[in-house]
């Protein structure tokens, strides 16, 4: 039985809730009442030092110190799910795309914009993976499993809004 590990780390969202796996790689970052998000288990063990460059990159953008992180993480998810993460990772800080063209990047036709948005929502590494940067074709602000009023500070912080 391979064990899962845990922290959580201050931040403006709230305390944010880590988890890794063995190895040390970041498996998910969850924010209070999300939607899907986790909740540790009674087999997890807390310990903070896989998470030490984590919490000091995680520090670091906050304090508007650090655009892009360079962690190393793993998720699972379906193939399309790793597909759109991984068209996450190249939105650059400051900036955001639709829903649509995230569906374009991945090669997926624009009727598939719902599973694209389904796969964002799913999204295991909130603030890392940046889905906070994907908004609706008219430019509003649709969906984030962290709450609306935590992309709302996202994106303020990134110098979007």
């Amino acid at each position: 039985m391979t064990s899962t590990y845990w922290t959580s780390v201050a931040s403006p969202l709230g305390p944010l809730l880590l988890t890794a796996a063995p190895d040390g790689e970041l498996t998910s970052l969850s924010v209070p009442g999300q939607k899907g998000g986790r909740v540790p288990g009674n087999d997890w063990r807390r310990d903070r030092g896989p998470f030490r460059e984590a919490e000091e990159q995680l520090t670091a953008y906050f304090a508007g110190e650090l655009k892009e992180f360079r962690l190393g993480w793993r998720t699972e998810g379906t193939a399309f799910r790793e597909k759109v993460w991984a068209a996450l990772d190249d939105i650059p800080y400051g900036s955001t795309v639709t829903y649509g063209e995230i569906a374009a990047r991945v090669g997926a036709p624009r009727a598939a914009v719902r599973a694209v948005g389904g796969a964002i929502g799913a999204n295991p590494l909130l603030v890392v993976r940046p889905c906070h940067r994907v908004i609706g074709a008219d430019g509003t602000l649709t969906g984030y499993a962290g709450g609306l009023e935590r992309k709302v500070l996202l994106l303020t912080h990134e110098g979007v809004l």
